[in-house]
């Protein structure tokens, strides 16, 4: 993302020289804006992997990401600016995004802290869609700094008449919210997620919420809190029901004014019409404050102050047996976009990519094709699901695997994850057919069973303990509820009363 070696010139040197002589000024920043301003002057690409190791543990792996998507701005920004040479200049630029991103791939195959690796991988995400959208760049022959192709991307600038970092995109601006958010993932970026970007940071800019709609597993919550993620801005996820009341919603809302945090309501339209009545004219005071450039407003019978980075987002799920049309005067505060399902290969190529697969776009074409595979010939059952979230679980899987048996070659990681998290929740007929699809999938792959030891001969021991048969099914079931339950957060076991083949699921 840019020649991180290039220093900001300029910029940021009165802040250097504030920050170094510890004065009331350094009191007064931010620890997070104290190691945005320490760190841009610093980082480069040849000591990022040193410095990541240095500050796993420090506010700074944060900031990595959005010291580089500041300097990769300003680069392309400089290459825009000079008419005579921009095209030749992109596609140099091109040429060193990929170089950078190989160099930052292969950094993360090696031993690297936890922590550090989180940053790596979402600094690697990041990077992707950077590479991919100065590549588009190329292709249109984009020259001008004013171009549409470019206003439209997510630009991260130090505005010296504010003193702060700003987030621009098209015509909205938004003040960086340094809010500490640690080493999380971050979004794989896909055109879809681009346009809902826009729509949502336009809303922002004019002081209204944003309403993706769409059915389950299509984004519409992770994109919002990725957004925010983005922009440095704690976001609460709420998921609503009918049985919400006014006062419940007056008290939330009158705590996110006065945080200046965000919040996404899931399932918004579950809630009764006559509570979404209340909640529009809740909003309303709300906006009509932020307009006004009130610090302090009435609110439900009381003065309270605001905080102006507050917003609300809903998503909301058209299928949704007991959904609800919103009122009119709800609805225009929202800004509606629609998510359509996600670009699945797009996905799963950038998170093995990020996780150290060198053959990343060729496993994800070949495991999008079985769970599409999956969802046509299995059979239908409840606890099925092919859908993004189970598409993520076993690319997180898969890049766990990786990291644990480095000599193994990558098809055979993957369908070992693509293996051990689906064969536990099949019925029998359709176990069979599983394999059957990834032996086409992946022909001639021999996959070599996992020992697993001790482990099985101590479940043989207890079953022998509590006098029952030893059957090898039931050993197998024991171990695959156990490896369900190191990867999920939950499992529920499925099945009727009188069971020889339990199946659950996580």
């Amino acid at each position: 993302m840019g020649k991180y070696s290039i220093q900001i010139q300029g910029i940021l040197a009165t802040y250097m020289e504030r920050v170094n002589c510890g004065g009331d000024y350094r009191l007064g920043l931010s620890k997070i804006k104290k190691h945005v301003i320490v760190c841009s002057t610093t980082l480069t690409l040849d000591s990022l992997i040193d410095f990541l190791n240095e500050f796993y543990g420090n506010p700074n792996l944060e900031v990595v990401l959005t010291i580089c998507q500041m300097m990769w701005t300003r680069d392309v920004t400089a290459i825009l600016r000079d008419s005579q040479t921009v095209i030749r200049g992109m596609r140099d630029f091109e040429q060193r995004s990929f170089t950078e991103l190989n160099l930052l791939a292969g950094a993360v195959r090696g031993e690297l802290p936890k922590l550090a690796r989180a940053t790596l991988c979402a600094l690697i995400t990041i990077n992707v869609h950077a590479r991919d959208i100065i590549s588009e760049m190329v292709k249109k022959q984009v020259s001008e700094l004013l171009s549409f192709d470019w206003q439209k991307q997510l630009r991260y600038y130090w505005n010296m008449e504010v003193d702060n970092c700003v987030v621009c995109m098209s015509i909205a601006v938004y003040t960086y919210g340094y809010e500490y958010l640690g080493a999380c993932p971050r979004l794989v970026i896909t055109p879809l997620t681009d346009r809902c970007y826009l729509c949502l940071m336009g809303a922002l800019q004019l002081d209204l919420g944003g309403a993706p709609a769409g059915p389950a597993g299509t984004g519409k919550t992770e994109t919002t809190k990725d957004l925010a993620k983005a922009l440095a801005i704690w976001c609460v996820v709420f998921n609503c029901s009918d049985s919400l009341d006014y006062k419940m919603m007056g008290g939330f809302f009158s705590g996110l004014a006065q945080s200046g945090a965000w919040c996404c309501f899931d399932e918004f339209n579950r809630i009764n019409i006559e509570v979404l009545s209340v909640i529009a004219q809740q909003l309303i005071t709300i906006r009509n404050a932020k307009v006004a450039k009130l610090n302090r407003f009435m609110f439900e019978g009381r003065e309270i102050k605001l905080v102006h980075t507050c917003a609300a987002f809903i998503t909301m799920n058209p299928g949704y047996a007991g959904w609800t049309e919103l009122p009119d005067n709800l609805q225009a505060l929202f800004r509606p976009i629609s998510m359509m399902v996600p670009d699945y290969g797009l996905i799963a190529e950038v998170i093995l990519y990020s996780e150290g697969f060198e053959s990343s776009r060729t496993l994800a074409k070949k495991m999008v094709q079985m769970y599409k595979l999956c969802s046509e010939q299995l059979s239908q059952q409840d606890h099925y699901d092919f859908g993004m979230r189970a598409v993520k679980s076993v690319l997180v899987m898969a890049g766990s695997l990786k990291r644990q048996n480095p000599d193994k070659p990558e098809d055979v990681v993957l369908i070992r994850a693509l293996r051990d998290s689906n064969l536990p929740k099949f019925l029998f007929n359709d176990a069979k057919l599983f394999q059957a699809i990834l032996s086409d999938l992946f022909p001639g792959v021999n996959i070599p069973e996992h020992d697993y030891g001790q482990l099985k001969d101590e479940i043989m021991n207890i079953q022998l303990e509590m006098k029952l048969q030893v059957v090898d099914t039931q050993v197998v079931k024991v171990i695959q509820f156990l490896e369900t339950m190191i990867v999920r957060h939950g499992v529920m076991l499925v099945g009727p009363t009188v069971v020889e083949r339990p199946q659950f699921t996580g």
